[in-house]
């Protein structure tokens, strides 16, 4: 039983990469006029198709939507019943049926040639309804399905959700689609935090950035550094303007050495050079200047504006709080 699983999943497997293989010979002028239909659309892109066919058409809609191109799905058979009215003489209507005779497709593409959309045909068949109907036909037709009865949708679903894919990322790349514009339709997400998130929105500012004067003591610092609770502080000369840095682990090192450490300037103990951050870089510019440094990652970053006026400090902490990490 164990080598029947195995033999038939890789069978299948076998039977659905070669359907896709296949489609690169489709990717021809029509494909590209497709697309080109979608570039010059200025409403919406709507997908529409029945059982399985619609699975996949839900799933083309939202990775459009998702990419620089408005769309939705509709339901073909809901279609035929008012949904109809969501459809525009603007619109691109991308019709999926694989056998191109479905009758919830069939019967709704009059009504559209009479609204006045234009048609994209997802279908295995030219000479078919769907396929004598459209103003772009799309060949998404397999030699046969992985399912062993030959029945289910399995190598032909695969194949359309690959044409899908495939139209959607050559829009992309024409619109000039940026990974910033990506992050702004998935500001939910770990993803949209990652590309949206600055260094402004967690850090912290105001009364709750540690400041320390130069001509301060260590333990003065040592003070500071244990109300406001981030593990260090940002020392300042008279000016207001930032000079340096004093962390923990700075006190610890140099208490192991002599503890009259404690007595000197700040300006004798703290690190002139830190690394340090504009409040308008993304948080993940953050998190990658702290990993990187070298001998040993860091856990905070002073965030310093024009003319070394400090705006605040981001902690390691901040960005896991905020999902960054």
């Amino acid at each position: 039983m164990f080598e029947i699983i195995r033999r038939k999943a890789v069978e299948a497997i076998d039977i659905e990469a070669t359907a896709v293989e296949s489609l690169k010979a489709r990717i021809d002028d029509e494909f590209v006029g497709a697309c080109q239909c979608i570039l010059d659309c200025h409403a919406r892109v709507i997908v529409t198709g029945m059982g399985k066919s619609g699975h996949i058409g839900r799933k083309m809609a939202a990775t459009f939507a998702s990419t620089g191109t408005p769309s939705f799905f509709m339901h073909p058979a809901e279609a035929f019943h008012g949904d109809l009215g969501m459809v525009t003489d603007k619109d691109v209507v991308i019709a999926i049926s694989n056998s191109g005779e479905s009758s919830e497709i069939v019967n709704i593409l009059p009504v559209i040639r009479r609204i006045g959309a234009k048609i994209i045909a997802l279908c295995g068949r030219r000479d078919s309804s769907l396929g004598h109907h459209c103003d772009f036909y799309v060949d998404i037709g397999v030699e046969k399905e992985a399912c062993p009865l030959g029945l289910a949708p399995t190598a032909s679903t695969t194949a359309t959700l690959a044409m899908g894919d495939a139209m959607a990322v050559a829009l992309m790349s024409v619109r000039n689609f940026s990974s910033s514009d990506f992050a702004l339709f998935h500001p939910g997400g770990a993803l949209g935090r990652k590309l949206l998130l600055k260094v402004e929105n967690v850090m912290h500012s105001g009364e709750e950035i540690p400041l320390i004067e130069e001509d301060k003591t260590a333990k003065d610092a040592i003070f500071v550094m244990t109300k406001k609770g981030l593990g260090a502080t940002l020392v300042v000369d008279s000016d207001g303007r930032f000079v340096g840095l004093v962390t923990d682990g700075i006190i610890r090192r140099a208490v192991e050495q002599d503890y009259r450490f404690l007595d000197k300037k700040v300006s004798e103990v703290m690190c002139t050079n830190p690394l340090t951050v504009s409040k308008d870089d993304l948080a993940t510019t953050a998190l990658s200047i702290m990993e990187k440094h070298q001998p040993r990652p860091v856990t905070v970053l002073p965030v310093i504006e024009n003319g070394n006026i400090p705006a605040g400090i981001v902690h390691l902490t901040d960005l896991l709080r905020q999902g960054v990490i």
